[in-house]
Order: structure tokens, then sequence, then C-alpha cells
């Protein structure tokens, strides 16, 4: 009986492994789980599209949309974890949802890293009329007159809300939040002068400034990109040290997925991304690159799921 039991279980072992040698022998799905044309949604058809050609199995993409992306996540983190299922990952459904209301999954235990693509960064952004030149009389008028401004985003919990709650708290102004049902209409009351700011992505709001419907006092991130050729970090030219924000869209995997596997895909990625096409269409997006392996990449999300943690508490964010 332990002979047959010893011969079963080497026979599964060589099967597995001559699965892992042979990876991918057959066509692989990209879930993303937000509807087509999100940002999280353009990032995983290019990826899933360059991927198919360095893999050589066709990555169908496939949108699993609802609950702020939450419904897709739990999908992915459900499934086979043998490394054909991908998730087009990010910081909403996977970082911050889970820390403001509850999860169908548990995306430290459920899902795994295979690497980050690219990050979305903010703008602040306000009417043209807005009186102050630069982001330092910005935030001296605001703390001038405590709990006279508003600032808008694109919902209670949503990324760029908590972008704007960390950058008052760090700037020490006292505001009030109201919130949207999306970008487009909190943008809207922006830019006729209803609401006094907002950090909304650079894709969203870069199109407006370009077109003198909003200007712009600067950047999230802690650095200057050509996303947003001109833009200086907030960091700097506000005297924030140590403000850098931005919404993050990766690739992840079901945890359990064999490490040889994982390497394959972030290695497939990794050469996806030296791709001038795939820069180029990404840049088109509206996203700065940014590819971070398997362990930076876990590193950064514990970074990032510490730091949120600390912004909801700060400010007793919640989803009612």
């Amino acid at each position: 009986m332990k002979r047959i039991l010893f011969v079963a279980a080497l026979l599964a072992f060589a099967s597995t492994a001559y699965a892992q040698q042979t990876y991918p022998n057959r066509p692989l799905r990209m879930i993303v789980p937000w509807p087509p044309g999100q940002a999280t949604d353009l990032v995983g058809r290019v990826m899933a599209q360059k991927l198919s050609e360095v893999l050589g199995q066709q990555v169908v993409v496939d949108n699993r949309a609802g609950a702020g992306g939450m419904i897709g996540t739990d999908v992915a983190a459900k499934a086979t974890p043998d490394g054909y299922t991908l998730l087009a990952a990010s910081s909403g459904p996977v970082t911050i949802n889970p820390l403001l209301q509850k999860a169908a999954y548990d995306s430290e235990r459920e899902l795994a890293p295979v690497a980050n693509v690219c990050l979305s960064p903010y703008l602040l952004a306000v009417s043209p009329q807005f009186p102050p030149a630069n982001a330092r009389e910005f935030i001296a008028l605001l703390k001038a007159s405590p709990g006279k401004y508003t600032f808008a985003s694109s919902g209670t919990g949503a990324t760029g809300h908590l972008v704007a709650e960390w950058f008052n708290s760090l700037a020490g102004v006292q505001v009030t939040h109201v919130p949207y049902k999306g970008a487009v209409p909190a943008l809207t009351d922006v830019i006729s002068s209803r609401v006094a700011y907002t950090f909304e992505t650079v894709a969203a709001t870069l199109p407006h400034v370009k077109a003198g419907r909003l200007k712009t006092y600067g950047i999230s991130l802690g650095r200057s990109t050509p996303i947003a050729p001109g833009v200086e970090p907030l960091a700097s030219i506000a005297d924030l040290p140590g403000f850098d924000a931005a919404a993050w869209i990766g690739v992840m995997v079901t945890a359990g997925t064999p490490k040889p596997v994982v390497a394959r895909l972030a290695a497939a990625v990794e050469t996806a991304m030296q791709s001038q096409e795939v820069k180029d269409r990404l840049f088109s997006v509206g996203v700065d690159l940014d590819y971070r392996r398997p362990e930076p990449f876990t590193r950064y999300l514990k970074e990032q799921q510490t730091r949120y943690k600390e912004i909801i508490k700060r400010g007793n964010i919640r989803i009612e």
C-alpha cells in the first residue's frame, strides 16, 4: 500500500513539474474587474495583447465588473492556482476597499503579486478662476479660512479621496469632503466652482487643464513624470516632504500558483514592458510606467496598505 501511495505521489509530482516546464500550453484569461474603457481595463488589454505574443498563448480579457472591482477580484482570488487566470489588479479592490468594507476575499492570503505595471498619479485641480497662483498660496488660503472650502472626489473611499485626505492632513487644512458618483460629475462641479478643488487622475484631469477649463497646482507623485509635462510634484513645490501617492495597476494570480509559473509570468511582463509599442500605448492611457518584480511589488503593497490604514483611521472614513 505504501509503495502504491509513493508511486502515486511521485507521478503527481512529475505531472506538476512537467506542467510547469511546459507552461503555458493553453490560452490564459485576464480578469479585469472593471467595465471596458476604465483605466485598469485599458492597461489590462495592452498587457494581454503583448503577453499573448511573449508567452505564445492567447491571453483573453474577461471583464467582471461590479462592486468597485471587488466582484472580479474575488473571481480571480478563488480561481485554480495554476497560472492560467491572471488579474488586472489595482489599488482600489486589492488595497483600499477591504479596509473600508467586508470583502469576500482576503487579498493578502488569496492573491499573489506577479508584477506592478504602472502608476496613475493625481493632479490637484481647481477652477481657473480660483485666486491662488501656486500651491503654497493655495494652502495658505485654505489655512486662513478653516472649514470654508470643499473638495470633491469620485466617491467616499476612492483612491483620489484618500490621496486628498493625506494631502489635507500634511498641509494642515480643514476642509469639507463632497463625494460624487464618479470623476466626471466631480470634475464638472470643480470646473463650475461649486467645489473648490479635487485630486483626480492625470488621465481624467489633464485634458481639462490643456483646454483651460481647469488649472493644476501640482502632481501627487514624488517626482515629475512625462505624462504631465511641466507639472511639478506637490511634495517639493508645496513643501510637503514624503507626499508621494498614486493608484497602482499590476498583474496578480491566485495564491498558491507555483513559484516557477509566477516567475515565468513576471519575466513575460518585464519583456512586454520593454516594448516601445507597450510604452507608447500606456503613455497614451495617462499612466506612469512602474515595473516591479514579485518581491518589490509585495513590499510596495504592504507599504500601501499601512499608509491607507493610517489615512482611513485619521480621517475616520467610513462607507455608509
